[in-house]
């Protein structure tokens, strides 16, 4: 619990002092979406430019994805190697630190996954998919074979999911179903409980939080006292996604990126 409140203050602090200009990092631009990374950095996707900041707001690479279709996720599960996914075309690519494709795009339906929703970043250069025609979470290695599946969700769960986004995290797949909560799975593709967050349009797990975004208000669940929190956001402007990193809060406005650093 004094852990817990400690935490709790630390945040409010970075809330108050945000409250002076000066403090804000501000990137501007009307982003599609963002991510963050462990260390900070910020990959922010506008049209089929998809461009690379560090935590003090200031561009650092940015390369043109103009072949590879819409991108619908950006996953940052290593810094500076990330992962886009462009669900329409069912394109895979894996990044360097220049932003720059390793290796070649890789095509989902020619590799013999011809529905893929949703994909993000394992450990040991692996990936999860969720499959909605055959309802379940498929995991696979860099050569795209299969290792893990969890059989059918709707079976499994007793309700057909419509999952939303999803994240792994020190061996856990935290899967988003806004009307159910998030489904967490082990590494085996095997559940392993629902944690009762219902509503989140966008989410992030760090440490012992689960920090996520419920219409403009970001929230926080902590995982070992089950309890939650929200924050009011700093700053003016509709905020559309909000991210913590390193004890830095970043929120995606209609026209900026805004960093709230750490208070000191």
């Amino acid at each position: 619990m004094r852990t817990a409140l400690l935490l709790l203050a630390a945040l409010w602090a970075v809330v108050l002092r945000a409250q002076s200009a000066d403090s804000v990092r501000t990137i501007p631009g009307r982003f599609d979406l963002f991510t963050t990374d462990e260390l900070g950095n910020v990959y922010a996707l506008r049209g089929d430019e998809l461009q690379l900041f560090n935590a003090e707001g200031k561009s650092w690479l940015r390369n043109s994805m103009k072949t590879f279709g819409r991108i619908t996720h950006i996953d940052a599960f290593q810094s500076l190697k990330p992962v886009v996914f462009a669900q329409e075309q069912g394109q895979l690519a894996v990044l360097d630190n220049t932003l720059a494709v390793q290796g070649s795009v890789i095509n989902l339906p020619r590799e013999g996954y011809p529905q893929v929703d949703l994909a993000c970043a394992s450990v040991q250069n692996c990936f999860w998919f969720f499959d909605p025609r055959e309802l379940e979470l498929v995991r696979v290695n860099a050569k795209l074979t299969t290792l893990n599946t969890s059989g059918r969700l709707d079976q499994l769960l007793g309700f057909t999911p419509h999952p939303a986004q999803m994240q792994e995290l020190d061996n856990w797949l935290y899967v988003n179903d806004p009307a159910h909560g998030i489904l967490v799975f082990d590494l085996f593709a095997t559940y392993y409980k629902t944690i009762p967050v219902i509503g989140a349009t966008r989410f992030e797990v760090r440490g012992n939080d689960l920090w996520y975004m419920q219409g403009d208000t970001l929230h926080r669940y902590d995982r070992r006292t089950f309890t939650t929190d929200h924050f009011p956001m700093p700053g003016e402007g509709t905020v559309r996604d909000a991210r913590i990193e390193r004890g830095h809060l970043y929120l995606l406005r209609e026209d900026r990126i805004d960093i709230v650093p750490e208070g000191r």
